[in-house]
């Protein structure tokens, strides 16, 4: 049986599209799976709008993402000649004729039919496609013409794509059969829509790999969710924390025929699961940076201060840069964002508000530093609650607020020991003149 091999073949005209990198990962994942061989293809024929910054985008967020190539990568624009050499094959054997300097390939009258790996058999009448140009008045090749040379070249098993290429297929079967080969096992992949049900573009939000990587998702994260968009694995499972069990998971019979809808939110509710997961010191790697340039924070001079942080905000951050600014929130107060559902409850009852402060300053700075543990000071604050006859959140919420501005957080017996003693009481002192 003939080795699986699969491509990849994106246009550098503009950055990596999150469709583009599921059709990748699909690929890749297949390629993978039956221990077949993963190609890259740069379609840089579009002189004008091609560019080698766009190509190293996309080379950056595939490797970004964990999706390496088995051989070296081919550029389109550098097999012009070859593309010609297929094309006077044609022209010798009779299927093409000239139009205006222009040379045609002249459909056959018969049916066009292909077993696809997600739809099933699918068939196109030659007679109702119109001969269309496969070498221009200049003598270059154009894109239906050049996929199919590149493709036979390359020795694919296997087109795995957009199902916007469906139509192309016809016309590309028509050349494989001009040309005496076989043609590939082709499957058609969902588009991936937005909310709205419209297909996805920027007017959903970020499309572009770049974008998510900037607004901190994790690269295993988002490729989870990709693969996910048009791909089940029969279950309900929704989270591969390890690639090695998506790569087993995977397979062709798993793509569906509709199309998938893209979910910001359930993106970051699946990077939020991959974050609580990650050690504090790979998340201290991602965010240092951001850390000591957006907050201003020596990151070297408070390690430690910066991971025993991070520990606790992993679990409730969506994002890493949600990760940097909630550490920067508790090593520094003047990061502290107040939220309107803080102010709220703050103006709903100010008096109240204050006076929890005033009673847990009190308790707390009669505290010294051996009892500022989360033991000790959990039963110090419920014990308080209890002497002043009220239920518990009425003491901690006003706490977390004043170290915060926020109304979540980890354990509130938590962010005082994180924040630490000092800091803590200087930041209560300070909310009780709010409201």
């Amino acid at each position: 049986m003939t080795a699986v091999r699969v491509r990849f073949a994106p246009s550098p005209t503009g950055y990596l599209h999150v469709g583009g990198a599921r059709t990748a990962l699909f690929n890749w994942l297949f390629a993978r799976k039956t221990g077949g061989q993963f190609l890259l293809r740069i379609e840089d024929t579009d002189r004008e709008r091609s560019s080698e910054e766009h190509t190293q985008v996309i080379l950056d967020g595939l490797r970004w993402l964990g999706v390496d190539w088995d051989e070296e990568v081919v550029f389109q624009g550098a097999r012009l000649e070859r593309h010609r050499e297929w094309a006077e094959q044609l022209i010798d054997t009779g299927h093409t004729y000239e139009d205006g300097g222009a040379v045609r390939f002249r459909m056959p009258d018969e049916t066009l039919a292909w077993d696809d790996a997600v739809h099933g058999t699918l068939s196109f009448e030659g007679r109702d496609i119109k001969d269309w140009i496969i070498l221009r008045s200049d003598r270059t090749p154009t894109y239906n013409f050049s996929v199919v040379a590149d493709d036979i070249d390359m020795g694919l098993t296997h087109v795995i794509r957009g199902s916007d290429h469906v139509s192309n297929t016809p016309k590309q079967i028509a050349l494989y059969r001009a040309l005496g080969v076989d043609p590939p096992t082709f499957g058609h992949v969902p588009m991936i829509h937005g909310t709205d049900g419209k297909k996805l573009s920027k007017r959903h939000g970020a499309t572009a790999v770049g974008d998510y990587q900037h607004m901190g998702i994790l690269p295993a994260a988002l490729t989870n969710f990709l693969v996910l968009l048009g791909w089940s694995p029969g279950d309900d499972r929704e989270l591969y924390f390890d690639i090695e069990e998506l790569v087993e998971a995977f397979s062709l019979e798993g793509v569906q025929k509709k199309a998938a809808v893209f979910d910001p939110t359930k993106l970051e509710w699946m990077n939020g699961q991959y974050l609580s997961r990650t050690p504090p010191e790979d998340l201290l790697a991602l965010t240092k940076s951001e850390l000591a340039e957006k907050y201003g924070i020596e990151v070297d001079a408070r390690r430690e201060d910066i991971l025993h942080a991070i520990e606790f905000v992993r679990t409730r951050a969506r994002t890493t840069t949600k990760v940097a600014w909630q550490t920067a929130v508790r090593l520094d107060a003047s990061y502290i964002e107040r939220e309107a559902k803080a102010d709220k409850m703050i103006s709903k009852d100010p008096e109240g508000f204050r006076d929890a402060l005033d009673q847990a300053a009190t308790l707390l700075d009669g505290l010294d530093d051996e009892a500022w543990s989360p033991e000790q000071l959990d039963t110090a604050l419920r014990g308080l609650a209890e002497r002043l006859d009220l239920k518990v959140g009425k003491i901690m919420q006003p706490i977390r607020i004043a170290l915060t501005g926020q109304t979540v957080s980890e354990a509130v017996n938590d962010l005082l020991v994180v924040v630490g003693r000092e800091e803590s009481l200087q930041r209560i002192r300070a909310a009780q003149k709010w409201g």
